[in-house]
């Protein structure tokens, strides 16, 4: 396979100039900076409203030419917004690129979410369940079987010893998750939206205000679990914002917790990757990641899972 190039700053800027025919260009051409979030594409941003992303392999290029079409498909219904490409094409023989409007605000690691913007998320939710799924599907976006989370319980109590040699986790505390109640929490038939698959933090754009005023990312999605949505909120604002927004979205006790038991299990088994040398993500941020899922709730104090789960969506 033919080897990528890497982009430079001569490189964007050379493509932004032949794009941009206003007083971006002028002089020695707009101010590019690599973004240091995030890396399945080379992303820069372009002055101060522009965003530029490089897909660095075919795959790439085709999930983010799907994500164009997928951006003008969830628009009108999630209620929060998302990018507008100004201009897309190749940057190089087979490889991508669209320049994007730049959305005002912060991640969602850097700026914390008001209760105001968990309405936001709430939005963000019930517009992904109303996304019609055969119109999703014909864009070419995949479908995925759920997760089990009994083999998902059964790696972070693995992963948990490897935490506690470290003095990281306590495993005590994935005891509330036994194998009966991990039964209890399987993904209901029939459930599958639209779900984004990537609600991390700096997917998140937040304003000073606590509004979430976008969603970057949407190469990843997949008609699925609507429960791996609540598990990322869980993970990008802390598990009670996230239940918060689900239960104003109309999901009831069983996705919800489903969703917090799936962040659990998942920051437990990252950190004990990244600890072990098996993943390279920073530390700070998966700890930080870890104890925002582990996050006390109501909804787990006051519901016996021995006793039942609505059947809300």
């Amino acid at each position: 396979m033919t080897q990528a190039p890497t982009p430079t700053a001569d490189t964007v800027r050379r493509l932004v100039r032949s794009l941009l025919a206003d007083g971006a260009t002028a002089g020695a051409g707009p101010d590019v900076r690599p973004v240091a979030e995030g890396g399945e594409h080379a992303t820069w941003w372009v002055g101060t409203r522009h965003v530029l992303r490089l897909a660095r392999d075919r795959d790439a290029s085709a999930r983010q030419r799907r994500e164009l079409r997928l951006r003008d498909l969830v628009r009108p219904h999630i209620g929060v917004p998302v990018p507008v490409s100004v201009a897309h094409g190749e940057w190089a023989s087979g490889l991508s690129y669209t320049l994007d409007t730049r959305l005002p605000g912060a991640s969602a690691e850097a700026q914390p979410v008001t209760a105001v913007g968990e309405a936001d998320l709430a939005a963000l939710l019930t517009g992904l369940r109303d996304v019609p799924v055969r119109q999703a599907e014909t864009l070419g976006v995949p479908r995925t079987a759920p997760r089990s989370l009994e083999t998902l319980r059964t790696a972070a109590v693995r992963a948990a010893e490897e935490l506690a040699d470290a003095d990281e986790f306590d495993p005590a505390r994935l005891a509330q998750l036994n194998a009966p109640a991990a039964g209890q929490l399987g993904a209901q038939p029939g459930a599958a939206f639209l779900v984004h698959h990537g609600l991390k933090g700096e997917h998140l754009v937040v304003g000073t205000d606590g509004r979430v005023r976008g969603v970057l990312g949407w190469t990843g999605t997949v008609i699925g679990d609507p429960a791996e949505d609540i598990a990322g909120l869980a993970i990008a604002v802390g598990a009670p914002a996230a239940v918060r927004a689900a239960t104003l979205a109309g999901y009831g006790a069983r996705p919800c917790l489903r969703g917090l038991w799936l962040s659990r299990c998942d920051t437990v088994i990252r950190l004990a990757d990244r600890l072990q040398g098996r993943d390279d993500s920073p530390v700070p941020l998966l700890e930080t990641q870890l104890l925002r899922a582990w996050e006390a709730i109501l909804l787990e104090r006051v519901t016996d899972l021995r006793d039942g789960l609505d059947e809300a969506p």
